[in-house]
């Protein structure tokens, strides 16, 4: 259940998704959602190359929307995977500001 706020947490918006498109999600499955997300990020691209702030900010709601709709499918609790992988610090250097040589993904 979201709570009274406008603003939503990682498993708010995870609910929230489920709720609004879980039966549709399931039957499309994780491949044919996976391609919707793709799409979205190419959005994304095209968005981040122009000087629409509105449109960028859609685009990026889109993405996590779609990834959060795979992450459903695929039954991942998005902030515990979040919480697990980032919450204390940078998973490469355990740093809150990473440390990490720029040669490495962090």
């Amino acid at each position: 259940m979201m709570s009274d706020s406008k603003d939503l947490t990682f498993s708010d918006l995870q609910q929230h998704i489920r709720q609004m498109y879980y039966e549709k999600d399931v039957a499309r499955g994780v491949e044919g959602t996976f391609m919707w997300l793709m799409e979205e990020v190419g959005e994304l691209a095209s968005a981040l190359r122009g000087d629409d702030r509105e449109n960028l900010a859609e685009e990026f709601a889109d993405v996590i929307a779609w990834l959060t709709t795979i992450a459903n499918v695929a039954d991942i609790d998005l902030n515990a995977a979040l919480t697990s992988k980032y919450g204390q610090g940078c998973p490469g250097c355990s740093k809150l500001v990473c440390e990490c040589p720029d040669s490495e993904k962090p």
